[in-house]
């Protein structure tokens, strides 16, 4: 199979270009499978060039190996081929330790600099620990102010080429840029058929903030996830008619919103069927019937979720957005 030249995004003018179909680097638990880093750099062999990572998933070491292995032999002629996404976790997100959790994540990943650096929620728990669930006495409330002011330091700095933020309604978005000097470049959020996010997309597109999809298969297999995307018969119908399946239909979808997409298989047979949604598209019969899915919201985030928190309830998490 020749290596497929995945589709780019221009994000903020001083930003990088964004590969348009990205890697996910979670493996749940985290940090339980020993083969990441061979994964990592077969996906690098296959074409993949923008790759997801976090501090929370303990995937910015492997990551670093599959990289220098790369370079080392020549699937890529530099670090400025790769795009490099990792994300601040809910225990960094204190306005003093934003800065230094980059310099952590960068010296894990081998890296001056990323090319986009998110904040992985807008919530907040006592420093310390590295992991989802959080403790539910940990919670405490997210202050936007000095936690932006040190994510655009970041950028300042030259130690992100973009900031962005994920899992932000369009309140919290609001609330954001009415307070930032640098406005967030990408809002990374779960999108699929079963949760197609008409409202932030149309914000979002509104005030030049890029939507990365993460889950646009129901991520089966981990915490949250599920297999309604993956068992819905209107989907399995389009991808036989198609002579695709049904995942592609899914990716294929998701692109055609004109966001980004993560995906996650460290299966090769997968990770190259992943790639393969390019060279075709859907009807407007199909988008229709797409469009027409009930729509239910995989991961409510119900770990963040406490009677004497910040968030008392998901409505207030996702303000109604949900």
């Amino acid at each position: 199979m020749a290596k497929i030249t995945v589709p780019e995004a221009q994000l903020n003018k001083n930003g990088k270009a964004v590969p348009l179909l990205g890697f996910g680097t979670a493996e749940y638990p985290f940090g339980s499978s020993d083969n990441v880093k061979e994964c990592l750099l077969n996906a690098i062999r296959l074409g993949y060039r923008h790759f997801d990572s976090a501090a929370l998933y303990l995937s910015e070491q492997p990551l670093r190996e599959a990289m220098a292995e790369a370079l080392e032999l020549g699937l890529v002629n530099s670090r400025e081929e790769l795009f490099i996404t990792t994300k601040l976790w809910c225990s960094d997100a204190h306005g003093d330790c934003v800065v230094a959790a980059l310099q952590t994540s960068l010296k894990n990943l081998g890296l001056e600099y990323v090319d986009l650096y998110l904040v992985h929620w807008p919530v907040c728990v006592k420093a310390g620990e590295y992991e989802l669930p959080v403790k539910k006495e940990d919670l405490l409330p997210f202050d936007y102010g000095s936690v932006w002011k040190a994510m655009e330091e970041c950028q300042k700095l030259g130690l992100a080429k973009s900031i962005g933020v994920s899992n932000f309604s369009c309140k919290k978005l609001e609330k954001l840029l009415s307070i930032s000097e640098i406005p967030p470049a990408v809002n990374q959020v779960e999108v699929n058929p079963l949760w197609q996010q008409q409202k932030l997309r149309e914000f979002c597109k509104e005030k030049g903030i890029h939507i990365t999809a993460y889950s646009p298969l129901g991520a089966k297999g981990t915490l949250w996830g599920s297999d309604r995307v993956m068992k819905s018969e209107v989907l399995q119908e389009i991808a036989e008619a198609k002579g695709k399946t049904l995942a592609q239909v899914c990716l294929r979808w998701v692109h055609e919103q004109g966001v980004s997409v993560l995906v996650k298989s460290f299966n090769t047979e997968r990770m190259k069927e992943n790639l393969d949604i390019f060279d075709w598209s859907l009807s407007p019969d199909e988008l229709n019937k797409i469009s027409q899915l009930p729509q239910k919201k995989g991961f409510p985030g119900l770990e963040f979720v406490c009677p004497y928190g910040p968030y008392k309830s998901t409505e207030e998490l996702w303000d109604g957005e949900i």
